[in-house]
């Protein structure tokens, strides 16, 4: 096990997967089918992974991993399903602590909220035809070049032309923002661009969105 773990890109899963059905080594194997029988089979609303190895060892066959660890995982897929278990069908029914409720194992996880944030994105073009676009300071997309924010619902100009409206996921949050062309705009300062060099400047996937519409 420790040889196999050695290899890049093979992790504990692998490992055991490939000893217990290559070489019919005494070991459990683990994945989604097998984490569900265990869970039900032990009532576990929730487990974590050494508590799932360590039950997963406890029932394991030693004389036919092969066999045993095959049936755990068509028991999962075909039997032990997600939705409508098949219980009075199943081998482990006598042992099975959870067969009573058996959807309620383990606790499906609760959803994360993922934050909206809004705002108003401004395109500030000059007479001249260059684009404002500054460099971020901030933690967040730092470095990246990106046009004018503002908090909504403020509104900006009535001079401005509406381009449209964007949405873009992140990680912890989605962006969604009404994006406002202000043609003939001066401001004083550098990160004035043409649009063919706007399109060389690392920009996020939002600025990238407004790029096409310009």
């Amino acid at each position: 096990m420790e040889a196999l773990q050695a290899l890049p890109g093979i992790g504990r899963n692998t490992a055991h997967a490939v000893a217990a059905f290559a070489y019919h080594q005494p070991v459990a194997v683990m994945e989604a089918n097998v984490k569900r029988v265990l869970c039900r089979i032990f009532a576990l609303n929730e487990a974590n992974d050494n508590e799932l190895w360590q039950k997963a060892t406890e029932l394991l066959n030693q004389r036919n991993p092969y066999d045993y660890n095959q049936a755990m995982m068509d028991i999962g897929s075909m039997v032990c399903t997600k939705r409508a278990p098949k219980c009075g069908q199943c081998p482990a029914n006598d042992i099975c602590k959870g067969k009573h409720a058996p959807e309620l194992f383990p606790m499906a996880k609760q959803k994360k909220v993922v934050q909206k944030r809004h705002k108003i994105i401004t395109v500030y073009r000059s007479c001249d035809g260059k684009y404002h676009a500054t460099p971020r300071k901030s933690r967040f997309l730092n470095g990246l070049y990106h046009f004018t924010e503002i908090a909504a619902p403020e509104k900006p100009s009535l001079q401005a032309k509406p381009l449209g409206s964007i949405t873009q996921q992140y990680s912890h949050f989605t962006l969604e923002a009404e994006v406002y062309l202000f043609p003939n705009k001066k401001i004083s300062g550098k990160n004035w661009h043409t649009l063919a060099a706007l399109k060389k400047l690392p920009m996020s996937m939002a600025e990238q969105k407004i790029l096409k519409w310009l």
